[in-house]
């Protein structure tokens, strides 16, 4: 009752400070809070859109790395900060969707304790492997795995990620046991993957195409139902003999409950218009990131269907995170 109503306080507050507060916004830092660590997709994102914000405002734009607990860490210090625009994040499936979906004691309100901002774009996750694996397609790991059961090695950007739950949908739908092995971020996980410290990983198209591009890991397939663009010559999961396998990455920014309209509305016009910029469509597309941009109540709405969705998944995968 006390947190409920602290927030509606601090939404009295802001919108009574409202329009002052943006025609001054911003007069000083902004900080972007990302929930894992430096080089995965998510932090490209958030470097993304941060770098252009200071081009564009003339204004220090920050990105800090709060890795832990799958994003949840940050997203709650994000929903825990002043509603005042300076305090921003990239919202994130596993923040925002697994989560809420899969922790039975949640620190935040996934749909309530932020303001949502701008769908930034939604990638296929990766299935690749180690070329150490000599694994080409997706039957060389389905035959390997039940060859060799519980000793195939599956890394994530950890547990709840959007890549752990790929993991689990493969393990229930190919009938088989691989072990999973967490990391913090991406970023972490990659660099023992090249290694071939684990064989594979359902990573997030961002952050494994330049290591796909450089030949340091075979693609296998995409997790969307639609062949991605980015690699229209490689088969989706679903289209192997698994149909229905559908676990995609998403990003987006977002902000305190509370955080005035005229911010809101201001950051999300501003991050439409960075989209259309030649050189953020070509980053956006390389990587395979479709469907940016719209609304912050397109955003809200989009967020409080991956909720439910994945509330589905969860139960039918039987994920538990505590």
């Amino acid at each position: 009752m006390l947190r409920l109503l602290s927030i509606a306080f601090a939404a009295t507050m802001a919108l009574a400070a409202s329009p002052a507060a943006a025609q001054s916004y911003p007069s000083k830092p902004i900080r972007i809070l990302v929930g894992f660590s430096p080089g995965g997709g998510t932090d490209v994102m958030a470097r993304l859109i941060g770098q252009k914000l200071t081009e564009a405002w003339n204004a220090q734009v920050v990105v800090e790395n709060r890795p832990g607990a799958g994003g949840v860490l940050a997203a709650d210090l994000t929903a825990k900060a002043a509603p005042d625009g300076y305090t921003l994040m990239i919202g994130h499936v596993n923040s925002h969707g697994i989560a809420p979906a899969a922790m039975s004691k949640m620190p935040y309100d996934a749909a309530r304790d932020f303001a949502p901002i701008i769908l930034i774009g939604t990638t296929p996750n990766l299935l690749v492997a180690n070329a150490g694996t000599g694994a080409k397609t997706l039957d060389d790991i389905v035959r390997a795995a039940r060859a060799n059961p519980g000793k195939l090695t599956f890394g994530s950007a950890g547990n709840g990620s959007s890549q752990h739950l790929a993991t689990e949908m493969f393990k229930l739908a190919a009938k088989v046991d691989v072990l999973h092995i967490p990391y913090k971020g991406s970023g972490q996980m990659i660099p023992d993957l090249i290694a071939g410290q684990i064989g594979y990983s359902f990573d997030t198209m961002t952050a494994i195409t330049p290591h796909v591009k450089s030949g340091k890991v075979t693609p296998i397939a995409t997790t969307r139902l639609k062949r991605s663009p980015a690699y229209p010559n490689l088969p989706t999961v679903a289209e192997l003999g698994y149909p229905g396998f559908d676990v995609s990455t998403w990003y987006g920014l977002m902000a305190p409950a509370g955080t005035p309209a005229e911010i809101v509305t201001r950051l999300n016009r501003e991050v439409e218009r960075i989209l259309t910029l030649p050189d953020v469509k070509e980053k956006l597309n390389s990587v395979g990131a479709e469907d940016g941009g719209g609304s912050p109540e397109q955003f809200g709405k989009f967020v409080r269907d991956e909720i439910a969705k994945y509330a589905k998944i969860v139960k039918e995968a039987g994920v538990k995170l505590d």
